[in-house]
């Protein structure tokens, strides 16, 4: 007997996944069916995965490059390399398992292989460093908001791109401050915020290797998350173990300032 519950895009990933309920796959079929927009949707995440697939087929078996493994780490706190092919592969596996395009681009741009190994790279080094900074007690930014005009027009200096800081205070979270850090032989930018209760999340700026302009994409690795965007040359990624529609609210907001703050 077929289930009766709705279903929605998370349920294409499971599906493509392998991990819808063998009891729901009728319905969902029967749902699939009747909607063209989600067979499609379903039909391009299909195509992405098997293109990725292909691109990545020899990744996560191999060390991922030094420079991404040291990002903000001390020699105490430098990860297993088993740990460390384990980040590469969820790292690989968020450009399987979701395709989302959210804000202010329609569409997405394809993948080839460059451009992908780069993309993990510097998704990977921010949330990394993410992970680092926002578990700080003492030394959590380099410089703190106090000096927020030192701070933007140190890093923009640095980066080589005019950043801002974006109040994100309308979304509950207040600018702690900024650090510069190493990305491959260039350097990025991170901002870190904190809300009431704690919680922190980081803005990363930094180069990328292709200039293409892409959508909103989903990051998720072991509790944390990020979304990633490239414009100009730059790579944006605000990153949180917030939940999701939170953090996609704030990538937004961000976005948003950065353009206008151009």
């Amino acid at each position: 007997m077929m289930t009766q519950r709705s279903f929605d895009e998370r349920d294409i990933h499971l599906a493509l996944d392998g991990e819808l309920p063998a009891e729901d796959m009728a319905a969902y079929e029967a749902w699939l069916m009747a909607r063209p927009d989600m067979r499609a949707l379903s039909a391009r995440y299909a195509s992405d995965r098997a293109l990725l697939r292909e691109t990545l087929s020899g990744l996560t078996g191999e060390e991922p490059p030094q420079r991404l493994s040291d990002v903000g780490l001390g020699a105490g706190r430098r990860k297993s390399p088993a740990r460390r092919r384990s980040m590469v592969a969820a790292a690989a596996a968020l450009l399987l398992a979701v395709g989302a395009s959210a804000g202010y681009w329609a569409g997405r741009t394809g993948f080839n292989g460059a451009e992908t190994l780069a993309t993990l790279e510097v998704v990977g080094q921010a949330v990394a460093a993410h992970q680092v900074y926002a578990s700080e007690k003492l030394h959590v930014v380099e410089v703190g908001a106090s000096d927020r005009n030192h701070l933007v027009g140190w890093l923009s200096n640095r980066v080589g791109t005019q950043l801002v800081a974006p109040d994100l205070r309308p979304e509950g979270f207040d600018l702690m401050g900024g650090r510069l850090l190493p990305s491959g032989d260039k350097t990025a930018a991170q901002f870190m915020y904190e809300d009431p209760e704690g919680e922190r999340v980081s803005l990363y700026v930094a180069h990328c290797l292709q200039d293409e302009k892409t959508g909103f994409r989903l990051f998720e690795e072991e509790g944390s998350r990020a979304f990633y965007w490239h414009e100009n040359g730059f790579s944006y990624t605000v990153a949180g173990a917030i939940p999701q529609a939170q953090l996609l609210e704030l990538a937004n907001a961000t976005y948003r300032q950065l353009i206008a703050g151009r």
